[in-house]
């Protein structure tokens, strides 16, 4: 067997995160064992404890340390007492937008063996089925540098934000959302809100149906925000790919995490789909500060995230083979407090790895 080997940048970041990691690292060892493939982790502390001690989430020239890594696996970042702009800005963001990581990939999908708060529903058959995949814009939109404050504390206080929407940026994630839909089912829903915001969303709209139109065999339909919202929930087997702004693609994604059962299930992949630089995995749960230390942290997102990744460096197999022992697990009844067990971090984890060896 040709064993081939990846350097991995390891940062688990706050609260869960140094609880979520390790399982996601221990996996990846099993499943490439199996496959020939080793993993080199280096683990970095950039975190809010870190900014609590030194002032800075990660070091001035923590970009340049990671750059030639193949991939980042990330666990959780946030902590009481650091405001959240901080923790976002002072790591996330950067990362992001330095390593050109443009796509962020969402997959939901309801488990056997996991209820979902749908299935107490009276037609529990729309949870039935459902598996589709959230393509959010993540280095523009909504989310940009551009505006400020001024007259703080006055009467006539006022706040900024200025969003950006530019061509290449909405052409090129709708670009991956209409290739990934095309190796799916064929659908792509555009999530707009062009009938209230009156620039950025029709300019989304028309840059998409420009993109639709090279792609005849997927279909596309748009759909403004607020019905999306709520057809997510009451009809969440309809969806196949949507492609969303910053913003619209953050929230949904939690919503339609939800809906799967828990967010503590939930993955994401910051993509850098050239492989110019490394991508970034992560759960999408969050630090959990009052979980944390209690080992009662769902070890699943950042282990989802963690087959994400092995996919994104072209082993499917492995990465398939990692999602289908969770699914073993959750029909044998093995599963974690938040989705309805009694299982422990450490506990799920060890029975996954029996599975994967």
């Amino acid at each position: 067997m040709t064993r081939v080997g990846y350097r991995i940048a390891l940062i688990p970041g706050d609260g869960i995160g140094a609880e979520v990691v390790p399982p996601a690292a221990a996996v990846l060892q099993a499943i490439g064992h199996r496959h020939g493939i080793t993993f080199d982790f280096d683990e970095f502390d950039w975190s809010c404890q870190r900014y609590v001690h030194e002032g800075a989430m990660m070091p001035t020239d923590g970009i340049d340390t990671i750059r030639g890594h193949d991939a980042i696996l990330l666990g959780a970042v946030g902590w009481q007492g650091v405001p959240d702009s901080i923790s976002l800005w002072g790591l996330l963001i950067p990362l992001r937008r330095a390593f050109h990581q443009y796509v962020n990939l969402r997959p939901i999908m309801v488990f056997d063996g996991v209820r979902s708060p749908l299935t107490a529903a009276k037609d529990a058959t729309r949870v039935d089925g459902v598996d589709f995949v959230i393509v959010r814009e993540n280095v523009e939109g909504e989310y940009s540098e551009i505006g400020g404050r001024m007259n703080r504390g006055l009467a006539s206080e006022q706040a900024i934000q200025t969003a950006v929407f530019t061509r290449p940026g909405i052409s090129r994630v709708a670009e991956y959302a209409f290739g990934l839909a095309a190796g799916r089912r064929g659908r792509v829903t555009s999530a707009t809100k062009s009938n209230g915001i009156v620039h950025t969303m029709p300019f989304w709209d028309e840059v998409v149906s420009e993109v639709a139109e090279d792609h005849p065999g997927v279909a596309l339909r748009s759909e403004h925000i607020d019905a999306l919202a709520a057809k997510i929930v009451l009809e969440p087997a309809a969806f196949d790919v949507i492609v969303a702004s910053n913003l619209f693609g953050d929230v949904l994604s939690d919503l339609a995490a939800a809906v799967a059962g828990s967010i503590g299930i939930a993955p994401s992949g910051n993509l850098n789909p050239e492989r110019e630089f490394p991508s970034m995995f992560e759960p999408v749960h969050g630090s959990a500060p009052d979980i944390a230390g209690r080992d009662l942290a769902n070890p699943v997102g950042a282990i989802w995230s963690a087959a994400m990744m092995l996919e994104h460096l072209g082993h499917r197999e492995a990465a398939t083979e990692i999602l289908d022992a969770v699914r073993a697990l959750f029909v044998d009844g093995i599963r974690t407090r938040d989705i309805g067990g009694s299982a422990g971090t450490a506990e799920f984890t060890r029975e996954l790895l029996k599975r994967i060896d």
